[in-house]
């Protein structure tokens, strides 16, 4: 199973709306076949493997991430290939949540007379679907908050100047997770202040670009910004309050730009934000600041994992901004918490990763 999900991971970011599947098929303790699911459309990971494996799929054992399916969407059913491939025994690693499939593929097989073994390496295969799994059972995209800051917590000096804090190391890494996502989002304070072109730059100008979105209730997003990047085919989005103005709307708009109203009367309503955009295919969005936006997702308790990037530097200064701002919390039991967090050494820096866990009473505003 460890090498399925190794499979499937080189599947993260390409295969949305579907779940990225790696599978694997062994025969008298020897790998006969692998395969992983590439893209929306093109076939399963189980199929891959099944055609790799050729007739010595028969009477072997099959390891895959995910249930197999037994629907038909955009390709057969993978249990009716693995029915014809004569497989002995399925190993999977979580069942498909999906409510049109969950437990039919596994029913399946075994009303067929297959060995059927479920939950195997289940942490780890959540993992590596958890924007398939929160897509599935909240109908809105996985959200990643990315912050790059010091050691205390800064992401400028008191003058302003940001970049860069972390290393090129780090960035790279970032811009990996570019890649993969299918939105990258700033407020509108970054767009003014920094002027960033929310691109993938990889080396050997490899990767995708995603979809910029800003959050700016009131479209002050100036026309000219660098996100309106004529070289990049990835769209812009400006999310706004219910009734921003039109004369602005309008300009944007003739930059190229989708304006998204949401429902907020003063803020961007990032909950509905988050729905309509679940609604025109983007299952995956990173959150790359500003401090305000930052503490709003944390608020709407919409951000699922934590990226926080720390560069050996101490910045200090009571005007110098901090990563994430907003009105805070009352009480200590309010906070988000991050859970299941992991420490990496990206080059001089380290990475914080970790699940968002949010109070069951939710979060109270300070209250003056």
């Amino acid at each position: 199973m460890a090498m399925a999900l190794k499979l499937a991971r080189r599947g993260l970011g390409r295969t949305s709306p579907n779940p990225a599947v790696g599978a694997v098929i062994v025969k008298n303790g020897k790998v006969v076949g692998k395969g992983y699911h590439r893209a929306a459309g093109e076939p399963h990971a189980e199929v891959e493997a099944i055609r790799a494996a050729g007739s010595e799929a028969r009477g072997a054992d099959l390891y895959v991430t995910l249930e197999p399916c037994n629907h038909h969407g955009r390709t057969p059913p993978c249990c009716e290939a693995i029915l014809e491939a004569g497989i002995a025994t399925v190993w999977y690693g979580i069942d498909d949540p999906n409510p049109g499939v969950r437990g039919g593929g596994a029913l399946r097989l075994r009303e067929a007379g297959l060995q059927v073994v479920g939950n195997v390496f289940e942490d780890a295969c959540r993992r590596v679907n958890e924007a398939y799994l929160v897509n599935i059972t909240q109908h809105r995209p996985f959200v990643y908050l990315k912050l790059a800051m010091s050691l205390d917590g800064r992401i400028a000096t008191r003058s302003g100047h940001s970049q860069w804090i972390t290393s090129e190391a780090s960035r790279r890494k970032v811009h990996r997770l570019r890649d993969r996502v299918s939105a990258i989002m700033v407020g509108v304070e970054t767009v003014i202040s920094d002027n960033p072109l929310l691109t993938t730059r990889l080396p050997d100008g490899r990767g995708r670009d995603p979809i910029r979105i800003v959050a700016d209730s009131q479209l002050r997003t100036p026309a000219d910004s660098a996100i309106f990047n004529p070289s990049s085919t990835a769209g812009v989005i400006i999310a706004s309050s219910k009734n921003p103005p039109l004369d602005r709307k309008y300009k944007l708009e003739s930059r190229g730009a989708k304006v998204l109203r949401t429902c907020g009367t003063e803020r961007v309503d990032l909950k509905d934000m988050l729905r309509r955009l679940y609604l025109v295919g983007i299952t995956s969005l990173l959150i790359e600041g500003g401090a305000g936006l930052a503490w709003g997702a944390l608020e709407a308790g919409v951000v699922d994992r934590c990226l926080f990037f720390y560069a050996p530097i101490i910045i200090g200064g009571k005007t110098a901004p901090s990563g994430v701002e907003g009105m805070g919390i009352n009480r200590l039991e309010e906070a988000p918490r991050l859970i299941d967090v992991k420490a990496y050494r990206i080059g001089p820096d380290i990475l914080l990763d970790g699940r968002v866990s949010y109070p069951t009473m939710g979060i109270r505003l300070t209250q003056k």
